[in-house]
């Protein structure tokens, strides 16, 4: 399980503690010290894209959205067991659940009377937009999961539409390097893009 923005993410402490589906389940009940490393995990690798995520469901709504990153954090860390340790990212499942929150709050709030101050429904992206915003941070995950030589030749060349030869005099290499950077950071791009679930 797990997600993007985050840059150069570390899932080797959360995925030791999160087992393998299929593996034998965990032999004696996680510690203290077990689940103030899952919550650390989740919170130092995932808050801040996941609250970006958040905040466009919740048009913009702050409070709202802090609310639902942290609903899904304890969600997170109650699946920890049930968690796959092989995914790249955790990423997709919490939007997924988060995603979920706050299609929850949403109709919890219309069986209620309207309260001063609510922004209007029609700020709550449509279902195809959610697929847009979750695809669009999942490939800022991947981008940050780049090298920085390859990020910035695919920024210079992918990003801001140079050519090869004004990327190289922006970055200030030769243009035999810039190419073979572009070239390796897009197989790279491509491999973070599967392990994310994204084959198109």
């Amino acid at each position: 399980m797990a997600a993007p923005g985050s840059t150069g993410r570390r899932t080797g402490g959360l995925r030791s503690l999160i087992r393998r589906p299929g593996g034998p389940a965990r032999p004696q009940p996680r510690s203290a010290d077990d689940d103030e490393r899952i919550v650390a995990e989740l919170y130092r690798d995932y808050h801040r894209p996941l609250l970006a995520f958040v905040l466009r469901l919740t048009g913009g709504d702050r409070q709202w959205a802090e609310d639902v990153v942290q609903e899904t954090m304890i969600r997170a860390w109650r699946s920890a067991d049930r968690l796959d340790d092989r995914t790249a990212s955790l990423m997709p499942w919490l939007a997924t659940v988060a995603r979920r929150i706050v299609i929850d709050n949403r109709r919890y709030r219309e069986v209620r009377p309207p309260e001063v101050g609510d922004s209007p429904l029609e700020n709550l992206p449509m279902a195809d937009e959610m697929d847009g915003l979750l695809h669009k941070v999942v490939v800022a995950e991947a981008l940050a999961s780049l090298s920085p030589a390859h990020r910035q030749a695919l920024t210079e060349t992918v990003l801001r539409d140079r050519t090869v030869n004004q990327a190289a005099e922006a970055l200030g290499i030769p243009v035999g390097t810039v190419k073979s950077r572009v070239y390796y950071a897009l197989r790279a791009l491509r491999v973070a893009l599967e392990e994310r679930g994204v084959t198109a």
